[in-house]
């Protein structure tokens, strides 16, 4: 198959998704990633509908871009008007971007009962406002709202709206699921039959028709990625689609699965092998940006793609990966990770030891005693596969392996409230590095917030680097309810760095105790970890 060119309109139609807001330097700094990735086409935003969309494009004039066209969006001219006094084809031209997409309707619905239209006028907007901009040298992509809706109802006229776009010189025209309730077997024919009506009408074959189609699909039914790869099938040569299937309603075409599928299964190279083993790191920056958490599932780039659990399903894969993965997860910038859990066999405790740099066998615990003890541990409520960086230390604690950095020697929370005010939470902590002891006090918006930030005063001045170490999710779950406020409680902290994320655990009857337990084992693992790499480059420099 020859390349798929793809078309990103996360800054402009992921932003339409709930709870996604992005500033213009947020945007510019997501585009400037797009680029790097290879991206063909990045959307900007609409330049005519809100100040924001058109300070990013100020920005952008300031920018180069070594791979993708900058691209503005915005609507036909309105009706019974005229193209050169249309302030939103006006904007478009200001925003000066090598490529413009406009879009216009294809649904005689929307042309007669929402615009209150006529048909006539509808394609003259189309056809006029192609023209216009392609005049002033603009590469316009035409979107054809609502198309696959509008040809079931009307195909004639869903048909001729395509061929206003064409008399205008569109360079594409991109058909759009808007509504995302059509089927992949409906998408392929209904793409193959408008190349036949337009083949017939031109007076060619087919497969001789010169014209480029793009596809444009949305989530509504779970298949917009399904239908995006039925339309490749189909003819279309270029993909609309969001990072991490960022949009409204139920959200755009995935563009992080989009890619690697076109990529390794469908031989449609849209970016370099070099460049896709980056979209895991740019559908994380996204996330991250728009202040999002990451879905673990997602294909390809989640967390959970490549994670394995069964100890059936890890014996296999340490003997050929491909029993259980699609793909290399290094394709796509991933990882295999090897879930413990009461469902594990010592194949997975042996190739998590190794992950996690944990050697076996030390003081008579062998990967079956280990799974053993785990085994017991979950039956009282850890959960090792969600909590790496307690199961690494847990591990040297076995294997007589674990130094600690720092030891607890007392600490204390209080909570003051009165009517008048919110709580407020006082921690007081005695702590032990080497032969030395330190005492410190810190407040907090909570208990654990007051001892995170006792522990990082108390530990700040032999430790400076944990300045680079923040808590990004927090999470309690009661385990059994039936013994009301006195049941057991696990908490998982999830903390980074520059580098990683890493996770970590802690199950008491005691809220407190079980977030002491997890916010201790997730200081010890930053700072083993920074020991390691100063001790390494140590090493280094003695060579």
């Amino acid at each position: 198959m020859e390349p798929t060119l793809i078309y990103d309109t996360t800054l402009r139609d992921g932003t339409q998704g709930e709870n996604i807001n992005f500033s213009a330097a947020e945007k510019l700094k997501i585009a400037k990633r797009l680029d790097e990735l290879g991206i063909q086409y990045i959307e900007g935003g609409w330049p005519g509908s809100n100040p924001r969309d058109m300070a990013f494009f100020d920005m952008a004039r300031g920018e180069s871009f070594e791979n993708g066209k900058l691209t503005a969006f915005g609507a036909t001219r309105k009706p019974n008007s005229q193209c050169h006094e249309d302030k939103n084809l006006i904007a478009l031209l200001e925003a000066e971007t090598p490529a413009v997409a406009i879009f216009g309707k294809s649904w005689m619905l929307h042309v007669e009962e929402i615009m209150e239209n006529s048909p006539e006028e509808n394609l003259a907007m189309i056809r006029e406002s192609v023209q216009y901009l392609n005049a002033k040298g603009r590469e316009v992509i035409y979107d054809a709202e609502h198309f696959f809706d509008g040809f079931k109802d009307d195909p004639d006229y869903a048909v001729r709206t395509l061929e206003a776009a064409i008399e205008g010189k569109a360079e594409y025209l991109v058909l759009c699921d808007t509504n995302g309730g059509s089927l992949p077997f409906e998408i392929e024919s209904i793409m193959q039959s408008v190349r036949n009506r337009l083949a017939e009408h031109q007076g060619v074959a087919p497969d001789d028709l010169s014209l480029k189609f793009g596809i444009h699909t949305h989530n509504d039914c779970g298949l917009a990625v399904a239908n995006a790869v039925s339309a490749v099938r189909a003819g279309a040569v270029l993909v609309q689609g969001t990072v991490n299937g960022y949009g409204e309603r139920c959200g755009n075409a995935d563009l992080t699965s989009i890619i690697p599928i076109l990529c390794t299964k469908m031989s449609s190279a849209c970016i370099t092998s070099a460049n896709l083993a980056k979209l895991k790191n740019l559908s994380r920056f996204v996330s991250e940006t728009a202040n999002m958490t990451p879905m673990n599932s997602r294909p390809f780039v989640g967390r959970s793609a490549f994670a394995h659990k069964g100890g059936i399903h890890v014996n296999a894969i340490m003997k050929m990966p491909v029993a259980y993965e699609h793909i290399r997860p290094e394709t796509v910038g991933n990882i295999r990770r090897v879930l413990v859990s009461d469902l594990s066999g010592k194949s997975n405790v042996e190739y998590k030891a190794r992950e996690l740099g944990v050697v076996l066998g030390a003081n008579g615990y062998d990967s079956r005693k280990i799974v053993d003890e785990i085994k017991t541990l979950e039956e009282k409520g850890y959960q090792f596969d969600a909590a790496d960086g307690s199961l690494k230390i847990l591990l040297e604690k076995f294997t007589e392996q674990f130094k600690p950095l720092f030891e607890l020697e007392a600490f204390r929370v209080t909570i003051e409230k009165d009517k008048d005010r919110p709580c407020t939470a006082h921690a007081t902590m005695k702590i032990a590095v080497g032969d030395n002891h330190e005492i410190t006090a810190a407040e907090g918006q909570g208990p654990v917030s007051a001892l995170d930030n006792a522990l990082r005063k108390a530990l700040g001045s032999f430790f400076p680097d944990l300045d680079t170490m923040r808590l990004v999710d927090f999470k309690v779950r009661v385990i059994d309810g039936r013994k009301g406020t006195e049941a057991l409680v696990r908490v998982l902290i999830e903390s980074r760095d520059q580098d990683e994320i890493w996770s970590t655990i802690g199950v008491s009857e005691d809220i407190i105790e079980a977030s002491w337990q997890a916010l201790a084992d997730s200081f010890q693992y930053k700072l083993a970890k920074e020991s390691r790499q100063k001790h390494g480059e140590k090493k280094c420099r003695a060579v």
